[in-house]
């Protein structure tokens, strides 16, 4: 995943980007390699869009689980070290 096609999704989907998009490239790759998982877009649609990863089990209800929950905190933390924050 890169800066440009996290931009370019945000931009055409949203609008706008309002986010620093190289650090949420580098936090969803990092993210990613940490879990050994495949699909850095699943990462991206749970972080901006809530979609669930059946996968991963996310979700339940409709409520993120502890496991969806750490994802995307280990993501932002990711993000705000990337970001400089």
């Amino acid at each position: 995943m890169t800066e440009t096609e996290i931009t370019n999704y945000l931009c055409n989907e949203y609008g706008e980007c309002r986010h620093n998009a190289y650090a949420m490239a580098e936090a969803i790759n990092q993210t990613r390699e940490d879990m050994d998982y495949d699909n850095e877009w699943d990462l991206f649609h749970l972080l901006v869009e809530n979609k669930p990863i059946t996968a991963l089990n996310t979700h339940s209800y409709g409520f993120h689980t502890s496991n969806g929950r750490g994802i995307i905190e280990r993501i932002k933390s990711y993000y705000y070290e990337f970001n400089g924050n």
